[in-house]
């Protein structure tokens, strides 16, 4: 994937570039959108620069080219990110309790706005985070267990598969809560498995 990609991009970019210009009155991509395109076609050329490290062992050396570092689209560096920040989660920061993925999609139009405008996605993200929060603890009163609590972690997403401006948020949920048993020790009570009937209930809250 990231070699059709880089190759159609380096071929294409000149020429997608103008016709933006040409369809929005010269204006074009904005810098930043722009500076990411370009920087994404260095990722991993060697003359681009590298890095040169040596085995202490047997001397032996092995050049690594500098990455884009980019944040929007470029697969390589998402994947390494990615695969960093789930191991981190999983080794220093999530229990070893069982964990509910949840995505959170906005319609094209608040898209657009959130991808802008910082203030707007904090907004959206917090009442996410509230609602889904609401879900667990009243999930968990209605079995009768009071003052449960859940925790998450959200990452945002800002594309998607077609490059397309698509921010949206995956977010992981502990899937249950903890409580406060008599001496200070916390106790997780697992979520049970969620009927069709409660899906849509909980996609009602959030809408």
């Amino acid at each position: 994937m990231y070699t059709v990609l880089h190759q159609v991009k380096a071929e294409h970019l000149g020429a997608f570039l103008g016709a933006v210009a040409e369809a929005g009155d010269g204006a074009g991509l904005p810098q930043f959108v722009e500076r990411e395109f370009r920087e994404f076609l260095l990722c991993g050329v060697y003359e681009a620069g590298v890095a040169r490290f040596q085995c202490e062992g047997c001397a032996r050396e092995h050049l690594v080219p500098f990455s884009c570092k980019g944040r929007g689209f470029c697969p390589s560096c998402g994947g390494r990110r990615m695969t960093e920040r789930a191991a981190h989660l999983v080794d220093a920061v999530l229990p070893r309790v069982p964990v509910r993925q949840w995505v959170l999609t906005v319609p094209y139009r608040l898209r657009y706005q959130m991808a802008w405008n910082h203030g707007l996605s904090r907004a959206v993200l917090g009442v996410y985070a509230r609602v889904l929060l609401d879900v667990y603890a009243r999930g968990a009163r209605e079995r009768g267990i009071d003052g449960g609590q859940t925790g998450m972690v959200t990452a945002l997403q800002r594309a998607g598969g077609a490059l397309n401006a698509n921010l949206h948020f995956h977010t992981l949920v502990l899937d249950g809560v903890f409580i406060e048993e008599p001496g200070g020790a916390l106790a997780f009570h697992p979520a049970p498995a969620r009927s069709d009937a409660e899906r849509v209930r909980s996609l009602r809250v959030l809408i």
